[in-house]
């Protein structure tokens, strides 16, 4: 046989050796990068959960009674969407809903906003976002403290014509140079009271079913 085919031969299939290997190992690192950045959000989530209801309100699992509903004009986005609920001695207290405010300056941001049964806000959390560093992710606690200016208020508390940024006729502070940011947030924060307004006792009797989701069309 022609060496010169041999010899061929022999670099096709270590070139084809060295694409699987390649492959398997983008795969792979894939694979482990993925997890790991699903396990931060999680722990993410968790400390959120923890800040926005005192521990002291709750005696449950507030991480496992949960249930999803589905509901895009109040929750942002056509995609199933977890409600913690946290009780104490079986009696409601309140509910952490996870909602997306789906028109930031850089796209979705992700919140959780903690709900008294009364209908008070506890306490609002962006956990996930892709603004502007210096600008829009003053959103985040760790960056300023704007996000509690939430704390407090219910859905009749400022009126309905002051839930927005002080540029808009609203209560809320908005950012030097970055108004659509908080603009959002302050949006979905008042679409998620609109949302426990109207199905408060849905959210609570409904049996902890973290993998079926509730459709609501109304």
């Amino acid at each position: 046989m022609n060496p010169l085919i041999d010899k061929m031969k022999s670099t096709g299939r270590a070139l084809a050796l060295f694409g699987l290997v390649g492959a398997g190992l983008v795969t792979l690192s894939y694979q482990l990068t993925y997890a790991k950045i699903e396990e931060n959000e999680r722990e993410t989530l968790l400390r959120s959960l923890n800040v926005i209801v005192d521990k002291s309100l709750y005696d449950n699992d507030l991480f496992g009674d949960t249930i999803t509903m589905q509901n895009e004009a109040f929750l942002g986005v056509d995609t199933p969407m977890v409600i913690h609920r946290a009780r104490k001695a079986d009696k409601a207290v309140a509910v952490v809903i996870n909602t997306v405010a789906p028109d930031g300056y850089n796209g979705r941001m992700h919140l959780v906003v903690g709900i008294d049964f009364s209908g008070k806000i506890l306490g609002v959390r962006v956990v996930k976002h892709k603004e502007t560093p210096g600008l829009g992710d003053y959103v985040e606690i760790q960056r300023s403290n704007w996000v509690t200016s939430f704390n407090g208020h219910t859905l009749n508390n400022p009126k309905k014509e002051q839930w927005g940024v002080k540029r808009d006729g609203g209560i809320f502070d908005q950012f030097t140079g970055a108004t659509i940011t908080p603009r959002a947030v302050v949006k979905a924060v008042h679409k998620s009271l609109l949302f426990y307004k109207q199905y408060r006792d849905e959210l609570f009797v409904t049996p902890s079913t973290p993998m079926e989701v509730t459709k609501i069309d109304k």
